[in-house]
């Protein structure tokens, strides 16, 4: 601090250091996304691939170990949004992955109880094994749909709880038992048998055929107490995250399968928090690479 604000005539003087310092104040700063034109076009890239500002902070160290340049943290990235005077992002016609112009405060969410549909040879969740409780192994999956307006349409949602992986399912018309489960069949089928080890639902009536589904492909559905979304959580979590893509009130019936497996593909690249930053396609590959379904590179 002497150093920096010595005068030239002699030693250190508190006026000419108040001086320096206020000039300091007003001299500009360059900000920091604008600085490095990696960081920038790192930053730019992920927000187009709906990455969130706290999912890029924690990225960078994954894919920039050794390179402290390429670091930032979400709340300067946040700046470049909220900011007035630093909303160049928001120019550049990107949005938060919220798709909110003003940050949101959390709220607390209640529930209704629903009324059971159905009794006939359910396996209530307390009966699932420990491995899928305490998400041991991969291949338990929890699954839901996301309606559309009216409850007119409607998309199945299943997420892997060890990767968080998710599938959709096409319901391009009625969403009942025997359209669900035939879409579930279809998903089934697309990803290795290996990785499908149960899945848990709740009580809606779609899965009225969940004797027959279980039959066929000896894959057990495991049920959730009445009104308790919260024994599915991971599946309410990314039912969130897709809301962005398939809106309330709208006509869920117009995406295709091609739409919905784009959907999942960009929620399958976006690095998570509870994976350490990994994304669910790494995962998930990780886990496939251990049963030997795909062999190691």
């Amino acid at each position: 601090e002497v150093r920096r604000n010595h005068s030239a005539e002699g030693p250190y003087r508190a006026e000419t250091a108040q001086l320096k310092a206020c000039a300091r104040r007003l001299r500009p700063k360059i900000p920091k996304l604008l600085a490095n034109k990696r960081l920038w076009d790192y930053v730019c890239t992920q927000l187009r691939a709906q990455w969130s500002p706290e999912e890029i902070s924690n990225r960078l160290p994954i894919d920039y170990p050794t390179d402290k340049d390429m670091r930032i943290s979400h709340e300067t990235i946040y700046d470049a949004f909220y900011l007035q005077s630093k909303g160049r992002l928001k120019d550049l016609g990107l949005d938060l992955p919220t798709g909110r112009k003003k940050r949101k405060k959390r709220q607390t969410r209640t529930t209704t109880p629903a009324q059971q549909r159905f009794v006939d040879d359910m396996i209530l969740i307390d009966d699932r094994p420990e491995e899928v409780t305490e998400r041991l192994l991969p291949g338990h999956w929890e699954g839901d749909l996301i309606l559309g307006k009216n409850n007119q349409s409607a998309v199945i949602t299943l997420v892997e709880r060890v990767s968080r992986f998710v599938v959709l399912g096409h319901l391009p018309g009625r969403h009942t038992s025997k359209e669900v489960f035939t879409a579930l069949h279809k998903a089934v089928a697309g990803i290795d048998k290996a990785i499908w080890s149960s899945i848990t639902w709740d009580q809606g009536s779609e899965m009225a055929g969940h004797k027959a589904f279980t039959m066929a492909t000896d894959i057990p559905i495991y049920f959730c107490h009445p009104g308790s979304p919260w024994e599915r959580g991971s599946n309410e979590n990314t039912n969130g995250r897709l809301r962005r893509n398939l809106p309330k009130n709208s006509d869920l019936s117009i995406y295709s399968a091609e739409d919905l497996e784009m959907i999942a593909n960009i929620h399958n690249h976006k690095p998570r928090k509870a994976l350490n930053w990994r994304t669910p396609a790494e995962v998930m590959t990780n886990a496939l690479t251990r049963t030997g379904s795909i062999k190691p590179k």
